[in-house]
């Protein structure tokens, strides 16, 4: 990629793991949070050294949380549910439903190979539902956050198989 990535070439979108819950076909989430991926260590400062001995430990990626806005148009690909009817079906579900989460990169629209990321598993731990402002015209959002397991590269394609989560 040879021109630098706005935020809003960044998108995403989910495939539920057991397609007998919500599905969300061809929407995409304006906003994408988190994900950072760290690892605990330890430094142990040996009798006398003025460095430390490193040991390292196996990383954690954060959570991510998805974010768009509140629009309630049927798609009838999904079974004829809006936003609405999906987040209501996805309240009790909360803490026991995966989703394949593919973030995708666009440059100029057009997506660009090979920077994708996808997050096999990730299970469905929060929803913020949108909220109201009476003095407000700006738009309502809901967010749907996901506890992660592990990031595997992306592929060309737009499907999640074919990624074991391997990273």
């Amino acid at each position: 990629m040879a021109s630098k990535v706005s935020q809003r070439q960044v998108l995403a979108d989910i495939v539920p793991v057991n397609n007998t819950h919500p599905k969300w076909t061809e929407f995409k989430f304006a906003q994408v949070a988190g994900g950072e991926i760290t690892a605990a260590v330890e430094k142990i400062y040996e009798g006398g050294s003025k460095h430390p001995t490193v040991l390292c430990a196996p990383y954690e990626i954060g959570d991510i949380t998805l974010t768009a806005h509140m629009d309630d148009d049927y798609t009838e690909s999904d079974g004829g549910q809006g936003l609405a009817q999906k987040l209501g079906s996805l309240r009790p579900l909360v803490g026991q439903t995966y989703y394949t989460i593919n973030i995708k990169t666009y440059n100029c629209d057009i997506l660009e190979p090979g920077v994708d990321r996808i997050y096999t598993e990730a299970l469905l731990v929060g929803i913020t539902e949108p909220e109201g402002d009476a003095s407000s015209g700006a738009p309502a959002t809901f967010s749907l956050t996901f506890a992660i397991q592990d990031v595997g590269p992306g592929t060309t394609s737009n499907t999640s198989s074919g990624s074991n989560g391997e990273g």
